[in-house]
């Protein structure tokens, strides 16, 4: 298919000019994408040429377990792989950035949207681990460097997580990840290193015993970005607010009485709202849970944020508009 033809015939109008240039930078990580993507599918057999490798946990003995939210449990749960343990209050992150800093990179945000910050797994009293596994760290900078209890994390210098999920050939999974899970100031990859290096090695539904015998080297990674998206996806954050009459401006602020409220009337919970310059600019919400079952594939109930708002409960408080040449539409291409 043309990409040119595609726009004219989806156009009364020419589209913008850094429409082509992110396309350009788009086709071609693509490109690398699809070589690995034909690696990967060259071992196959003729038969099963288009499958691709399965990443999912091996879950066949969750059935027999009790059902129960975590953070509800009653007694201790004895199988980690099939509830998130001790890390059983689940917060789904998003970001409201209003720029990357990378964006002569090709690397924009996605327009009316969100975009994702992480799946953490914070403790059910709130605290939360990090870098729970070194052995499974790809995180460039990790951040901190040093835990708490006095051990280094030691910044890792090998390739990038994207290569990981392209070696799994879910050119699908890494389209949609460039789209809505952007950094600002850092490339997507190493962010996306950070987060699963950070978190998903705490979270216990992600543990590599999870995945049986017939594990293959990271298939948790794949697996952990598979769930991110499936989370993120519960909240349209964007929409949600739209809907609501709360647009981004530059002239008009909002109270966070009105923010939380427009949020809670979707979702049935009080998420946390984070905010910069002393309280007054939107950047964050945290969607809080108790999860029945895996990270993975369980059912998220959403509970009121343990984490008090940062945002100011007096002052008015802006959503700021993107500057314009830090976004694109996404929904333009498949």
């Amino acid at each position: 298919m043309s990409i040119k033809a595609g726009f004219t015939s989806a156009y009364s109008v020419p589209p913008p000019p850094e429409l082509y240039s992110t396309t350009r930078a788009t086709m071609a990580v693509a490109f690398g994408v699809v070589s690995a993507l034909f690696a990967v599918q060259a071992s196959a057999s003729a038969s099963s040429f288009f499958s691709l490798p399965r990443t999912f946990p091996n879950i066949s003995a969750c059935a027999s377990e009790p059902l129960t939210y975590s953070c509800e449990n009653t007694t201790t749960i004895q199988n980690t792989c099939c509830s998130p343990t001790p890390g059983g209050l689940v917060l789904q992150t998003q970001f409201w950035d209003t720029h990357t800093g990378l964006e002569n990179k090709g690397q924009l945000l996605p327009k009316n949207s969100w975009t994702i910050h992480g799946l953490w797994p914070d403790n059910c009293d709130g605290s939360f681990d990090q870098y729970c596994d070194l052995s499974r760290q790809y995180d460039p900078d990790p951040s901190p460097s040093v835990l708490p209890d006095g051990t280094p994390v030691p910044a890792y210098k090998g390739p990038g997580v994207d290569t990981f999920v392209a070696e799994f050939g879910r050119l699908d999974l890494l389209d949609f990840m460039d789209k809505y899970w952007v950094s600002q100031g850092s490339p997507n990859r190493e962010f996306w290193g950070h987060e699963f290096s950070k978190h998903a090695t705490c979270t216990s539904t992600f543990d590599v015993a999870c995945y049986g015998p017939d594990y293959k080297k990271n298939q948790d990674v794949v697996d952990f970005f598979d769930a991110v998206v499936r989370a993120y996806k519960m909240y349209p954050t964007w929409e949600i607010l739209a809907a609501s009459g709360i647009f981004p401006s530059n002239k008009t602020t909002y109270s966070l009485t009105q923010l939380q409220t427009a949020l809670k009337a979707q979702t049935g919970a009080t998420p946390y709202l984070g905010c910069g310059h002393n309280g007054t600019v939107l950047e964050e919400v945290w969607y809080f849970h108790h999860v029945l079952g895996t990270e993975q594939f369980g059912h998220f109930k959403t509970v009121d944020s343990t984490t008090k708002s940062t945002c100011s409960p007096t002052a008015g408080i802006f959503y700021y508009e993107r500057t314009p040449t830090s976004e694109r539409e996404v929904r333009l291409l498949p």
